[in-house]
């Protein structure tokens, strides 16, 4: 009889142990899910607030390269009516400007093989 009342007692402990554990386990379940719910509205939120300014970055970037493209297409035109206008003196700049990069070009050349 005396250890039929001693086991009693630690099958109590034993359950009321089990039982917190299960508590805790449904109390950390419960706080993860709150959890993650919390991090998927902040996430929505920043994907709402990001849209807006990824639009205006990509539009900036349009516009940008609209403007490129028009300064590239005036400086063309600038470049062909200079050259009609003045075909000798456009082939003289054109040869002395290939000259002065083929000196260039000999001269890194040329201090590379000595190094």
């Amino acid at each position: 009889m005396f250890l039929k009342k001693e086991a009693e007692p630690s099958t109590s402990l034993i359950d009321q142990a089990a039982q917190s554990a299960d508590q805790a386990i449904k109390s950390t379940q419960q706080m993860a899910a709150d959890a993650l719910a919390t991090l998927n509205g902040a996430m929505q939120d920043l994907r709402q607030q990001a849209t807006p300014v990824a639009e205006r970055a990509l539009d900036s970037v349009r516009e940008a390269s609209r403007q490129l493209r028009n300064k590239a297409e005036h400086a063309s035109d600038n470049t062909v009516a200079y050259i009609k206008h003045d075909p000798v003196k456009s082939v003289l700049i054109a040869a002395a400007t290939g000259a002065a990069l083929m000196a260039l070009v000999s001269l890194v050349s040329n201090a590379r093989h000595r190094s």
